[in-house]
């Protein structure tokens, strides 16, 4: 388990970047259409919504860090952003999957409130997995403040309620853009 701690943020780095390389490949021989494709750029934008302010307020000495790095990061700080950003496509990816194996479709053609609630479920386990999975291998964890309340501790770090409530109102953001992306295209 030591060794994987050391090796986190590369891992980190490594799905991150890799995730529209192997989606491309994917879309290129015609396992994912063009749809899940631009998904997965829909998500990766989206989650620069929240990237950025995260990392840019914690990246640098700031007076309001949302998060605290537990390791020193390997790389700068924007490297990470990207990173995470790309992370965010493919969970939406993920999510936008899991709709059309749980729903019937047609998918992403109207507002269905199941399909919305299985990205409003995914989007809150795949939140708390990462939160968890960060904590559990001392990378970050996110500063406790009247704003953003710990929920619990695990391994001595908060998990707390931000990230959360952005992975609420993001599948939300992202069901309604992928809607209108799905019906622009046809």
């Amino acid at each position: 388990m030591e060794l994987f701690k050391e090796y986190y943020y590369y891992l980190d780095l490594l799905a991150g970047y890799l995730s529209p390389v192997v989606l491309f490949l994917m879309l290129r021989s015609g396992r994912i259409d063009g749809f899940m494709w631009r998904v997965f750029w829909l998500g990766a934008l989206l989650g620069t919504l929240w990237e950025a302010p995260i990392f840019i307020l914690s990246g640098e000495a700031t007076a309001l860090p949302i998060i605290v790095w537990h390791n020193p990061l390997p790389a700068h700080y924007v490297v990470f952003l990207i990173c995470h950003s790309l992370w965010d496509g493919l969970l939406f990816v993920i999510g936008a999957r899991l709709v059309m194996g749980l729903c019937r479709g047609p998918h992403f053609q109207s507002f269905r409130f199941r399909e919305l609630a299985v990205l409003l479920l995914w989007g809150q386990a795949s939140a708390l997995l990462v939160e968890l999975s960060s904590t559990m291998n001392d990378g970050w964890s996110y500063i406790e403040y009247p704003w953003n309340p710990v929920l619990f501790l695990f391994n001595g770090h908060n998990i707390t309620a931000l990230i959360q409530v952005v992975w609420a109102a993001a599948p939300v953001l992202f069901y309604l853009a992928a809607i209108r992306l799905n019906t622009k295209n046809r």
